[in-house]
């Protein structure tokens, strides 16, 4: 079984993830490829996508919310996520137990003696009038049949995991500042979500495992579970495995793979790229240390901005006044400020709409 180093696994999840050279593909296919992008700072997937796709327009993924072709909704890890709207409909319900769990995990002692079907069809009678609603003002609705709990538990429950739901725009629309606004996914996309599987049956599982091998492979199992904070995928693992390919790590992990996927030279030059708060490309992994050195690993659940230099997080990055300051973590050479120079400054004039390009790389650490 072929042994991959660091290196080499850094340059394959840069080229699943779209980061080792921008892709011409349209929005969408890049959300999808992606398996969605974490959104809970609503403007980070504009980041995220400029950074991945050549001649980026936001306008075009707002379109896509406005058109619900792509939504905001609570899935992986119990968090929000920016994801195709088929996706959202296939893979909702075999994320339901997840969400429960989690939901139930922050507030168990909260909502003990709350039947959660009998929520579930309060929340719904409460929202079958077509107003879509925050989630307060829906916990607010169901408070007087459960008045013990907090309203904060009974709205987290409903909204992140008894019903499929989804934030509507204006929220999450480029350069717009807009409150959460909550309505069923079935009603704002005029489709209900898939039934589950039957018994004994994975198939959003085994699909999961060939789409997130193809955004972040090779990978381990737990990486896997890392992604998308689900139970009982061994089971999937093990109903594709003889579609995949096997590798170890340094650390002897096995890995697994597509057979056709990406696999870059190590050698492979790297460009210069910025992410969002909380990009997958980091957050998708239980071990990033293909992406992030140890000493950083705190900065990518911190919500800093990272800045990829030769691969690997090298910089934090941060906008003011139009202008994109870099703070290295490590000395750059000569080149590398160069090229951050040069890439932040087309990030300033994105994010300005080609208003300025101001960047300052601050001093190295000593």
């Amino acid at each position: 079984m072929s042994v991959l180093d660091a290196r080499s696994l850094n340059r394959a999840a840069l080229a699943r993830q779209l980061l080792l050279a921008r892709a011409d593909r349209p929005v969408v296919d890049a959300v999808a490829h992606l398996g969605g992008l974490q959104a809970q700072e609503p403007q980070e997937p504009f980041v995220g996508l400029w950074s991945r796709l050549r001649d980026f327009a936001p306008g075009a993924l707002s379109d896509l919310l406005t058109g619900r072709r792509v939504v905001r909704t609570h899935l992986m890890r119990r968090t929000v996520h920016l994801v195709t709207a088929d996706d959202m409909l296939a893979w909702r319900s075999r994320h339901d137990a997840m969400l429960r769990g989690r939901v139930l995990g922050t507030y168990r002692r909260e909502l003990a003696g709350v039947d959660l079907g009998e929520l579930a069809a309060a929340g719904r009678a409460v929202l079958a009038d077509g107003e879509p609603r925050s989630m307060g003002e829906l916990a607010r609705a169901v408070a007087g049949r459960w008045p013990e709990p907090a309203p904060r538990a009974l709205g987290e429950m409903l909204v992140a995991a008894l019903i499929p739901m989804v934030q509507l725009p204006p929220r999450g629309l480029w350069r717009t500042r807009a409150g959460v606004r909550n309505a069923p996914a079935a009603a704002w996309l005029g489709r209900e979500v898939d039934p589950p599987a039957p018994p004994g049956t994975d198939p959003v599982g085994a699909a999961l495992v060939r789409r997130y091998l193809a955004a972040f492979g090779p990978a381990a199992s737990a990486d896997l579970r890392a992604w998308c904070g689900l139970a009982g995928l061994p089971a999937a693992v093990a109903a594709v495995r003889g579609e995949l390919v096997s590798f170890r790590d340094e650390r002897g992990r096995e890995l697994l793979d597509l057979p056709d996927a990406p696999r870059p030279d190590p050698g492979t030059p790297a460009p210069a790229r910025f992410l969002p708060a909380f990009d997958n490309a980091v957050l998708g992994y239980q071990d990033r240390g293909r992406v992030i050195d140890d000493a950083h690993r705190g900065l990518s659940v911190t919500g800093a901005r990272l800045v990829l230099v030769d691969g690997r997080v090298g910089a934090t990055w941060a906008v003011a006044d139009g202008t994109v300051t870099v703070t290295p973590l490590r000395r750059l050479t000569r080149a590398e400020r160069a090229e951050v120079a040069e890439e932040g400054a087309a990030l300033a004039s994105f994010l300005s709409d080609g208003e300025g390009a101001r960047v300052r790389v601050a001093a190295a650490p000593s």
